[in-house]
């Protein structure tokens, strides 16, 4: 197949009010760097990802190019602008910069990966994996089956059903669209924001938005437990030992 220009778009506006910290947690220090930089390094190294746009907080901007894309050489970050206050927000002026055509290069008709940038571990094997089902698919997620058996529970804080096991999947990123697909989603997303806040709608990932707005599916990509996102300090534990181990 012939391959089609390729954007990633790395999310890295977080807090670090979760982790317990003052400093954004994409800046705190995993393996001897600032998190941020696995991320990136595993999107400067692919072979399918032709450049990038990163996404961080409004006063982190200068950082940012100044201490992680210029100090490390990321030479395919593009373009680093401000989030917003929710992950769609950030997403959408992400998508935003990429129709107007800011980036030196369009992506009118090719994909986009969506990926949190507190994600250090993403492997070239799952953005080929991700290419190839969203070429066949127009749209994938990263995700891996449940380990553990999951309860949804009413509004009194009791079990009230149980899905079969062999059916819910825990979902990841990258989630990958074509360019079209996703930037469609995301405008519809935007005009129906008041609605969707009236009915007490949460957009919690990029396959909700393509779901919810163009009632299209969403094809599940296998990935791998490794690829964790770093969130509580429990998690940056883990991220150290598999660097260690990796």
């Amino acid at each position: 197949m012939r391959k089609k220009r390729c954007t990633a778009v790395v999310l890295a506006a977080g807090s670090g009010s979760r982790m317990g910290s003052s400093v954004p947690k994409q800046f705190l220090e995993l393996g001897g760097r600032p998190m941020i930089c696995h991320a990136l390094e595993a999107v400067q190294r692919s072979a399918i990802l032709d450049d990038c746009i990163l996404v961080t907080g409004a006063a982190d901007i200068l950082y940012m190019r100044c201490e992680i894309v210029e100090k490390y050489g990321f030479s395919k970050v593009e373009m680093i602008i401000a989030g917003g206050g929710e992950r769609y927000e950030s997403v959408a002026n992400a998508l935003d910069a990429l129709e107007n055509g800011e980036m030196r290069i369009p992506n009118r008709d090719g994909y986009v990966f969506i990926h949190d940038g507190a994600r250090p571990f993403l492997s070239e094997k799952l953005l080929e994996d991700t290419y190839a089902a969203a070429y066949a698919y127009g749209a994938c997620v990263a995700a891996v089956p449940s380990k553990d058996t999951v309860k949804l529970a009413d509004g009194e804080g009791y079990a009230a059903q149980t899905p079969n096991r062999d059916s819910v999947w825990m979902v990841q990123t990258p989630q990958v669209f074509e360019t079209p697909v996703i930037c469609e989603a995301y405008r519809r997303l935007m005009a129906q924001l008041p609605l969707l806040r009236q009915q007490d709608i949460q957009i919690t990932d990029d396959a909700m938005v393509v779901e919810t707005m163009l009632r299209r599916r969403v094809k599940l990509v296998p990935s791998f437990y490794g690829n964790i996102k770093v969130t509580t300090p429990e998690d940056m534990v883990i991220a150290e030992a598999l660097l260690k181990g990796g």
